[in-house]
């Protein structure tokens, strides 16, 4: 059952869901991701097998006894995984069982190769999220051999120890297969845990509808649902039904994970919506480039200078009232920002006077990265910021001399600020302790595709 409990780590760590009304994202795990899961699960089903024996009643002598037999070791030199279309996966286990008799006059060891087949069927719970349940399961028993040649043990007493070992592992080989399964839905049951993606908000992910399963991979319709005070974020429109195309991303990858437009929209809005986005600019005082006072204002614009013989501080508020626009075209992101700059000056008796406000455009372009389970994002500015004067209480301004000096003091505190709050990154599906490995980011026209390999780690 090593397959379920391999395949479960792998299913949790990518499930996210599409909906008809939440941002829709899509994974799948490919067939590269069996080989992984049958490498780390051959512990977890080697200590599972190690089960316990019935006493047994040996009959060969004069009296009857009861022997105690133990299982000394279980050593899975080959499991191997397969998708079922329709389905889900099918296992297949060779092991050795090492067993040790304690027999007068002296103990008695013994090997006994097995084989155990199992199909496990993946569908929907009813929390949404992944299930994986055995529906069924054979045991395939060889012959037992006494290692070292020991020839001091009668064959009729093989034979009988040999019936009594298959009478109990065949029943019990499975039950444990089946344990290990209902232990790995509990842990598949983290996966619609909340996410934080700032102080006040997060994000959760549940599952659709019941799984695709192909003979190539398991794919998994995801919903993304973005909190803010634990309430939803909603579009403005209704988020349109996500399809991955079938050959995208890296070939041969373990999983393959696709984030729909939608998906970066709601993300911009709880950011927008949350204030994260807003920022106050300010000069360092006692700095000797500090542009962001009344005094370098004044050179430009006359009536600042009027009005503030004496130099004082001037704060940038800016704020983002416009949904932030991100597009995704064929590997190129770019994202667009309208904020509304206030500047305002420090008064003689420390108020803050209004001078005049902008109407700003900046575009943006965007790089995408994953880090573990996160989606992080870097920016860049494309072009000139287009300022325009929204109102003006110094007269007239001359926006061709103001343009250089907001440029100036605004573009680097606003990209510092952008890639610090991207680069804290929002949680993509996962559960504890299962890591995407060297993942890479392509951007395709209205989505993105995560390709990555997959890590376990406790």
């Amino acid at each position: 059952m090593v397959r379920a409990c391999g395949l479960g780590l792998l299913l949790a760590l990518l499930l996210p869901m599409v909906g008809t009304s939440m941002p829709g994202t899509v994974v799948r795990i490919n067939k590269a991701a069996l080989s992984y899961v049958s490498a780390i699960g051959k512990a977890p089903l080697q200590r599972a097998l190690q089960v316990t024996l019935p006493y047994f009643l040996d009959r060969s002598g004069e009296m009857l006894q009861t022997t105690r037999i133990q299982i000394l070791n279980v050593h899975v030199p080959r499991l191997h995984l397969k998708f079922v279309a329709d389905f889900g996966v099918r296992l297949l286990a060779a092991a050795n069982f090492n067993f040790k008799v304690f027999r007068a006059p002296e103990p008695l060891e013994l090997t006994l190769p097995v084989v155990l087949l199992a199909d496990a069927r993946v569908a929907q719970g009813p929390i949404q999220t992944p299930v994986i349940s055995i529906s069924a399961c054979y045991s395939l028993f060889g012959n037992a051999s006494v290692p070292d040649g020991g020839n001091s043990t009668s064959p009729a007493l093989l034979v009988l120890l040999q019936k009594h070992i298959k009478a109990v592992l065949s029943n019990k080989l499975c039950l444990s297969v089946s344990n290990l399964v209902q232990g790995l839905n509990v842990h598949l049951g983290t996966l619609i845990g909340l996410n934080p993606v700032g102080p006040e908000s997060q994000i959760r992910y549940s599952m659709v509808n019941v799984p695709t399963v192909t003979n190539d991979y398991i794919s998994l319709d995801i919903n993304a649902v973005l909190l803010l005070l634990g309430k939803p974020i909603v579009l403005p429109v209704d988020a349109t039904a996500f399809v991955l195309p079938r050959h995208v991303g890296t070939k041969g990858t373990m999983a393959t994970v696709g984030l729909s437009q939608d998906l970066f929209d709601s993300a911009l809005l709880l950011l927008q919506k949350a204030g994260a986005l807003n920022l106050d600019i300010t000069g360092q005082l006692n700095s000797d480039d500090n542009l962001l006072n009344t005094s370098a204002l004044g050179r430009l614009i006359p009536e600042v200078a009027r009005q503030f013989p004496k130099s004082m501080p001037v704060v940038l508020k800016v704020r983002l009232g416009a949904m932030p626009i991100a597009t995704l075209h064929t590997n190129n992101a770019t994202l667009q920002l309208q904020p509304f700059i206030e500047v305002l000056a420090v008064a003689s008796n420390s108020a803050f006077q209004s001078l005049f406000s902008l109407d700003v455009v900046v575009n943006l372009s965007l790089q995408l990265s994953v880090s573990k389970v996160k989606l992080q994002g870097t920016t860049s500015v494309l072009g000139d910021v287009q300022i325009t004067v929204a109102s003006s209480n110094v007269g007239t301004i001359d926006m061709d001399q103001v343009h250089a000096l907001m440029g100036t003091v605004f573009e680097k505190p606003l990209i510092d600020h952008l890639n610090a709050l991207l680069g804290m990154g929002i949680a993509l599906p996962s559960v504890v302790n299962l890591h995407y490995a060297s993942p890479k980011v392509f951007v395709y026209e209205g989505y993105a595709v995560v390709s990555s390999g997959l890590l376990y780690q406790r």
